[in-house]
């Protein structure tokens, strides 16, 4: 009985047998037929039994194997890749079915190939998960068949494979790639223009035409008798928080992924640009509790840890409590820091209940919350009206999108930095802002 598990009889078998019993049935009104019907039943007999032959005789005629890799981007595409050998004396065809994770909720998942005999051939997939978390693969199935594809044998590989899901590090290695310096523009990173100096002195050195005038160093100048200019670099080592709210407002989705993951996401990235630019980066997060901890600092092992921390960020989407996250800002973080809120207002009511912990935080600290424009309002605005219904939609969506300009201002009137973005433009917007403020000296 084991014997006959793997065995499949094809669709050609039985779409085969309907032609011949439909031959039969005209051989009532074509005598003739009924000869040919039975000739065409033997024949079906004996390729059946030679192709059950050809395709069972031996084991381990296809070897396969899933190649995945240590864990998976979310929101990106991600390669799965599939190697075929084809130990049999002659071409097969192939017809793979892999058990991917249940959150893909793919169940039409099949890849048909022809592999020649003795040869070894690598297929790759991509996926695309939406939420973080542990995605689990079933079993390699593969199904074999001869070029008469009358039957065929099914071969299970890999059972019980997982791989974690970690917020997007391709995007970070992306913006890993960029050079930020104030001699360089590239691609979505704006150049800023410095005001003044900061107060980090690096050398003094002889003077060249370009140097500023007003960096002479008259008492240098005077012991050497030449022009000599102080040199001063960017003030380094200044805590970067990226604090991320996981309450309700966060859940809202945009392309497959939530607000949320979209905030980790790009919160990973701002903590490599800060680590890179010589800063101390920290996350964590909060609702009705403050979370995932990882304190500002400057160390080879504070990428992973940040990393780790915002894998296993958990919600249950309960309303955000903003009080909390003041009295642990207060406790916790000293010294004046860079605090990138990522949050989401829709209305100014939504705001001014939670103003006066954000002006209480940016009192101590350079506060810059982080909220998003509603893209669905936009194609709405952007659409012509055609019917009152359509019109009165339009009013409705033009009223909360100046609802979050009014936001903007709102915060501005308390000293508090602000960036309006779109989901897809978080990250890059971001780093726009994080490099502002170093070039403006502000923090």
């Amino acid at each position: 009985m084991k014997f006959f598990k793997p065995f499949y009889i094809q669709p050609r078998f039985f779409f085969t047998g309907i032609g011949i019993v439909l031959l039969f049935a005209l051989s009532y009104f074509v005598p003739l037929l009924f000869n040919i019907a039975q000739l065409t039943i033997i024949i079906l007999a004996i390729l059946f039994v030679l192709d059950f032959f050809i395709v069972f005789l031996g084991k381990n005629k296809i070897e396969a194997q899933r190649v995945l890799p240590d864990k998976f981007s979310n929101g990106d595409n991600n390669s799965v890749a599939l190697q075929l050998t084809n130990n049999y004396p002659i071409a097969i065809h192939l017809e793979i079915i892999d058990e991917i994770p249940e959150q893909f909720q793919v169940r039409d998942f099949k890849i048909k190939k022809s592999i020649s005999p003795k040869e070894t051939k690598s297929i790759t997939y991509q996926l695309k998960p939406t939420q973080r978390g542990e995605y689990h693969f079933g079993n390699l199935n593969v199904y074999a068949s001869s070029i008469l594809k009358l039957v065929a044998k099914r071969f299970t590989f890999n059972n019980n494979a997982m791989v974690p899901t970690y917020p997007s590090f391709k995007q970070l290695k992306k913006f890993e790639l960029m050079n930020f310096n104030q001699n360089s523009l590239d691609y979505g990173i704006k150049k800023v223009r410095r005001l003044g100096h900061t107060m980090e002195f690096e050398q003094i050195k002889e003077y060249v035409l370009g140097d500023d005038l007003r960096t002479i160093n008259w008492k240098a100048t005077a012991k050497k008798n030449q022009l000599m200019v102080n040199q001063f670099q960017d003030e380094k080592s200044q805590p970067i928080y990226s604090i991320i709210d996981k309450g309700r407002i966060m859940k809202m989705p945009f392309n497959g992924l939530s607000l949320l993951d979209h905030a980790i996401n790009s919160a990973l990235v701002i903590s490599s640009v800060a680590l890179k630019k010589h800063d101390k980066a920290g996350v964590f997060s909060f609702s009705k509790n403050v979370e995932n901890m990882v304190v500002a600092e400057r160390r080879h092992s504070q990428m992973r840890l940040i990393l780790e921390a915002l894998y296993n960020i958990k919600t249950d989407f309960f309303e955000t409590d903003f009080s909390r996250l003041y009295t642990n800002v207060k406790q916790h973080i000293k010294q004046r820091s860079l605090i990138l809120l990522y949050t989401n207002f829709e209305t100014l009511n939504g705001l001014k209940r939670q103003l006066p912990y954000l002006k209480a935080i940016a009192k101590n600290h350079l506060l810059v919350v982080v909220f998003f424009k509603n893209t669905e309002l936009d194609s709405i605005i952007n659409e012509k009206a055609k019917t009152i219904q359509e019109v009165y939609d339009k009013v409705i969506a033009e009223k909360f999108a100046f609802e979050k300009r009014l936001i903007v201002n709102e915060l501005k009137k308390y000293g508090i930095y602000s960036i309006l973005t779109t989901p897809e433009n978080l990250t890059i917007d971001t780093i726009n802002k994080y490099l502002e403020i170093k070039a403006l000296g502000l923090l």
